[in-house]
């Protein structure tokens, strides 16, 4: 027989709903006992001491011992939901199918579920195309699309909702709104649920089972070993390789630096220098005690008065060269221009600039019959439009002097303009006057005005810059500028050296928590890897692939890091991508994808699985309705499916599970109704006894009352649970409770109060008000079947209709204030 998945969750029993702060406890336990010295494990407590500082102080998502279940999904306007339809669903373990022909709504209801949660699903990932992308609003419907998610928070009386509204047309960017009865409305980014929905995705598409096997090998790695606890520890190994990092960066530096601090050293005609080249020149760590001793005599000087003085010494005025060769152009260009001007070239560029507006004017007012410059009569016809161009073509020719001369002198102002340098950020007072004249050189437009002022301008700033220069030069060269250089170099190698011990403690607590880390990374993949075989051995029938082991190879951080499965065919080892069909890898995948939503940290009650049937023969069905059953022993698990098969099987199995069929009429408008569920079914099998010919008295008065008090347990049970969630309870403690309750009354008073040991004497009361006075009547007559003088039915067809309305209304509590 098969374990249930609560049985042997993938993390250990031993860590549920604690997640990091266990795996942080367990791995302080483990280094205080081990023989490090004290100084890496120093370093390790204070890396994983932030490491749970930094976890607090962050968003929290569900408590895994408070989970999250579903309570309806409602959609409208989305895909091809046109009108808003509802999903009614039991937030409790339990398995329910959502059956429907292709094409009924019924994938838009998984899909807006995801989308609300995560902000993408799977079809999105797997159909980037434009088409998709425009299409994905309902076509008939006019509103605006909403997609509601209702959710069961454990500890909360009352529902909460997220509701996902999209402002434009990307369907990849939705507003989601998270609200709490009592906690107001907020943006759901901002609860802290995403690192759980990236970690324990608790929705599986048909896309998504071909992304477990065909994804990159890193993308499997992580979605398994991020359910295994270990991301605290990953986290406190790149802060310890942090400090690594600037240790080691320190000390290479230094290093790098040490030939051209001895080279500068050499070059230093003073005693000091050469004792301290040779210090520096030994092997080893320098001896900075000794170099401090040569430094003492150095004059005192204030670092601020000496960047000043290495800022004046750096400076650069006006290169004289380039600006009297461009004030020489200049000249020369204004010159030629004046020139142009007495010889009659202008004349000629100003005339011929004149007769062509004329002639243009002419060839666009062909019907004027006056001048347009002095209005007399006389025409500009044809043949004046002849000589006219034959005269401009001769001014043009005479004006080409003229316009070389012209761009000359535009070239040369540009030239001497570009030699103007702003003003430094910082200056000499003696400069900024100086700096400014030869700045006002920049806006001057007149020719000789731009040249007699530059000329003068850059001749007094480089005057000035080269005599404060000097004077910086001279004063730098008393304050032994350039000894002072070698011992800021000697200075930064100080800290670099006197971090090489804590550097070799950091690389030995790196290697202790890389052994421990990868100790706890196989102890929790064990469980894991189990669970996966034996889902596999009841997903794989008939096949006669055995899977052999689950292993993760490199590590979070490795630029290789793949999942390996190790499968065996008839003894013989093999690939698993290789040799498995389609369906049995589909069957694969959904054992990698069942542990991770069993894992016992994951916040999340329920999984939602859309057609996990394809490519599976009807064996392998047959064996995904018991994994299924067996999940839904401690998981709300929604499957849709088209394929008739999987609910044959639940049947066939006799397994309890609820069925719901999705119809899309006319202007997609969809409906739900519930085909059977666990209340239904036993209500199904009262009415058969009824409808059952020839049957012997004992069959209404003792069969009939225990098939009916079957209905009520399970309709009391469900409500106990769904009360218990509700305030708070962990869910196996819920589930202990429940399964404790043994007396019909002390079910009912779990179901109706939450607490059987004190409520029971209320429970006819608390039915009368919820029910009315024929309630208690049918619950007694339940009781009383179970004697061996069993009870009178006169009437079993209302007794049956009577038992049906007590338990469709009991099977749900009130919700708190």
């Amino acid at each position: 027989m098969t374990e249930h998945p609560a049985q042997n969750e993938p993390n250990g029993t031993d860590d549920q709903g604690r997640g990091a702060s266990s795996t942080l406890s367990r791995l302080t336990a483990r280094l205080e006992s081990s023989a490090l010295a004290e100084e890496p494990r120093a370093l390790l407590r204070e890396a994983l001491g932030a490491t749970a500082t930094e976890s607090s102080g962050t968003p929290a998502a569900p408590h895994p011992d408070q989970r999250v279940f579903l309570d309806s999904i409602s959609v409208n306007g989305f895909r091809g939901i046109g009108r808003k339809a509802r999903l009614p669903l039991t937030a409790k373990p339990g398995v329910t199918l959502v059956v429907g022909r292709n094409g009924s709504g019924k994938s838009s209801f998984a899909e807006g579920a995801e989308t609300a949660l995560t902000g993408r699903t799977a079809r999105l990932d797997k159909q980037r195309g434009e088409v998709w992308r425009r299409h994905w609003r309902n076509l008939h419907d006019g509103a605006d699309p909403k997609v509601e998610v209702r959710l069961a928070l454990a500890g909360d009386p009352r529902l909460s909702a997220l509701t996902c509204t999209w402002p434009g047309d990307d369907v990849t960017a939705p507003e989601v709104e998270f609200r709490r009865p009592g906690h107001g409305r907020r943006p759901f980014a901002g609860i802290g649920w995403e690192r759980a929905l990236k970690d324990y995705s608790p929705f599986l598409s048909y896309a998504d089972l071909d992304k477990v096997l065909n994804g990159r090998p890193s993308e499997q790695y992580d979605s398994v070993a991020a359910i295994l606890g270990l991301r605290e520890l990953t986290d406190a190994d790149e802060r310890l390789q942090g400090i690594e990092k600037t240790l080691d960066s320190a000390l290479k530096q230094v290093a790098a630096e040490r030939p051209a601090l001895a080279e500068a050293l050499s070059t230093l005609d003073d005693p000091r220098a050469v004792r301290a080249l040779a210090v520096v020149g030994k092997a080893g760590d320098p001896d900075f005690a000794e170099l401090d001793a040569l430094v003492t005599a150095l004059p005192d000087a204030d670092e601020g008065r000496l960047r000043e003085l290495r800022a004046t010494a750096a400076l650069a005025g006006p290169d004289l060269g380039a600006v009297g060769a461009a004030v020489d152009r200049l000249r020369e260009a204004v010159a030629v221009l004046d020139d142009v001007r007495a010889s009659g070239a202008e004349d000629a560029h100003q005339r011929a600039e004149l007769l062509s507006k004329a002639l243009e004017h002419s060839r666009r007012h062909q019907d004027e019959g006056t001048c347009p410059v002095c209005g007399s009569d006389q025409a500009l016809d044809e043949a004046w439009a002849e000589r006219a161009a034959e005269q401009v073509a001769g001014l043009w020719q005479e004006a080409a002097t003229a316009r070389e001369a012209r761009t000359e002198l535009r070239d040369a102002v540009d030239a001497l303009r570009y030699l103007v340098t702003p003003v430094p950020a910082w200056l000499p007072a003696p400069l900024v006057d100086p700096w400014e004249e030869w700045q006002a050189c920049r806006v001057l437009d007149d020719a000789e005005r731009l040249a007699a002022r530059a000329e003068t301008a850059a001749l007094v700033l480089a005057d000035a810059c080269a005599a404060l220069r000097e004077e910086a030069l001279r004063e730098l060269e008393k304050l032994d500028e350039e000894w002072r250089t070698c011992v800021t170099c000697l200075d930064r190698a100080r800290p670099a050296y006197a971090g090489r011990p804590r550097l070799r403690q950091v690389r030995a607590a790196r290697k202790w928590l890389k052994e421990a880390r990868a100790e706890l990374r196989e102890e929790r993949l064990r469980p894991f890897e189990d669970l996966s075989q034996r889902i596999w051995e009841e997903l794989r029938q008939q096949s006669n692939v055995d899977l052999r082991s689950v292993r993760l190879t490199g590590s979070e951080k490795a630029t290789v890091r793949k999942l390996v499965m190790d499968v065996s065919v008839d003894g013989t080892e093999a690939a698993a991508l290789g040799v498995m069909s389609q369906g049995e890898l589909h069957s694969l995948a959904l054992s990698l994808f069942l542990p991770r939503a069993a894992a016992p940290d994951s916040p999340f009650g329920f999984v939602v699985i859309d057609d996990p049937v394809q490519s599976m023969d009807p064996a392998k069905v047959h064996g995904l309705a018991k994994v299924l059953h067996d999940l839904g022993e401690t998981r709300q698990v929604v499957v849709f499916t088209h394929d008739t098969r999987l609910q044959r099987a639940f049947t066939n199995q006799e397994l309890p599970v609820t069925v719901l069929e999705v119809e899309r009429t006319g202007r997609s408008v969809v409906t739900v109704n519930r085909v059977t569920d666990p209340v239904g079914q036993a209500l199904a099998d009262a009415r058969a006894l009824i409808r059952t010919r020839n049957l012997p008295p004992v069959a209404m008065t003792h069969v009939l009352p225990s098939l009916c008090r079957a209905v009520l347990e399970r309709a009391f049970s469900e409500a106990a649970w769904l009360r218990l969630h509700r305030a708070g309870l962990a869910e196996h403690e819920a589930e202990k409770t429940v399964a404790g309750a043994v007396t019909l009354m002390d079910i009912a008073a779990l179901g109706l109060f939450g607490d059987p040991a004190k409520r029971a004497s209320d429970v006819y009361r608390e039915l009368r008000r919820r029910c009315g006075p024929r309630a208690v009547d049918v619950v007694r007559q339940c009781q009383e079947g179970a004697h061996p003088s069993g009870t009178s039915m006169p009437d079993p067809h209302r007794f049956v209709d009577d038992i049906k309305a007590v338990a469709l209304t009991v099977r749900k509590p009130e919700e708190g204030p």
